[in-house]
């Protein structure tokens, strides 16, 4: 596994949409202040043309435009670490434009989560390189930084190794008023065991991402899963998933057919984060979802963790060795 330099002060980093561009003007003026606190800390901040412009879908530019410039900035010798604005629903549009054989040889942090996951995915298990499943440039805009932005720019500049669960999350997506707010943390932070084990600890090396993506990844040409947990099986293989909007049927579908492509066959074990939006009608819990899937390859299974779509998250290193602990209701996630 390739793992990027770290970041520090005098490096440059690239700001690029690789799947929504962001037009709304109190985000644009949380991006610009994000840029603006990278800046007052030392480093160099380049933004791709597409940043700020957007389709009728949603989508910042065509998918060519979007993978040419993904590939400048993985070619610029300058820029060490990549922010992606946002997450969005086209991103693989862009992958048959995306230069792998660049990123292999010009090895350098990309960061974003949700349909970035369609990028991390291969970047990971097809390219060998290490890449983060975090939060976008946007929550570097907040004022005042609070711990979990912090935490994120620590794991880039490879100050920060251990990550503890936070107290409060946020139960739901809220707006903004001035662009600047921080995470609104009105649900207590509540890891659960999946099948009530007074204390979980899994060790091996993080792959994963969100769900909805992964689905339409499997088996394509970007999806290097039998490669990858072929190769890294003596470490054992910690899938870390969480979901954007799945219904219960849709999600025991998307594992089953994981599942049945050998994909766990070297896990030992599953940490999911805690999922948007979730519906069902027959009222089965997620957590029931899950493990009628997974409950027979007796692994240990970590839910509601600080993982994805409800901030504050962890800033996962997926492709890195690292052991995760889950005991009374809460987290740590500590790198090899």
């Amino acid at each position: 596994m390739i793992f990027p330099k770290y970041i520090k002060k005098g490096d440059t980093i690239g700001v690029t949409a690789t799947s929504s561009g962001i037009v709304n003007e109190l985000k644009q003026k949380r991006i610009k202040n994000a840029i603006k606190n990278f800046e007052n800390r030392g480093y160099n901040v380049k933004v791709t043309d597409n940043v700020y412009t957007s389709d009728w879908r949603g989508c910042s530019s065509t998918g060519k435009e979007r993978g040419e410039q993904f590939n400048e900035l993985v070619k610029n010798k300058d820029v060490s670490c990549i922010f992606s604005v946002a997450g969005g629903d086209y991103l693989m549009e862009m992958l048959e434009y995306v230069d792998f054989e660049s990123i292999k040889n010009n090895p350098k942090w990309f960061q974003g989560f949700s349909d970035n996951t369609t990028l991390i995915y291969p970047i990971v298990t097809k390219c060998d390189v290490a890449a983060v499943y975090g939060c976008h440039i946007s929550d570097f805009g907040m004022k005042p930084w609070q711990k979990p932005v912090e935490n994120a720019l620590g794991v880039l500049e490879g100050t920060v190794k251990k990550q503890e669960s936070f107290d409060f999350y946020e139960s739901d997506r809220h707006e903004y008023v001035t662009g600047f707010e921080g995470y609104c943390n009105d649900e207590k932070v509540n890891w659960v065991n999946g099948r009530g084990e007074e204390k979980i600890e899994i060790s091996g090396r993080l792959v994963g991402g969100c769900l909805d993506v992964l689905a339409f990844l499997i088996g394509t040409k970007y999806d290097g899963t039998e490669q990858f947990i072929e190769k890294y099986k003596d470490d054992g293989i910690v899938w870390v998933l969480e979901s954007f909007n799945m219904e219960d049927v849709v999600l025991i579908t998307h594992l089953w057919q994981m599942k049945e492509k050998g994909y766990f066959k070297n896990a030992t074990g599953f940490v999911f984060g805690r999922p948007l939006m979730y519906n069902t009608w027959i009222e089965q819990p997620y957590k029931d979802a899950v493990m009628s899937v997974l409950g027979d390859l007796n692994v240990p299974i970590i839910f509601d963790s600080d993982i994805g779509h409800k901030g504050p998250q962890f800033s996962v290193i997926m492709g890195a060795k690292a052991k995760v602990t889950s005991k009374n209701g809460k987290g740590v996630l500590e790198y090899a």
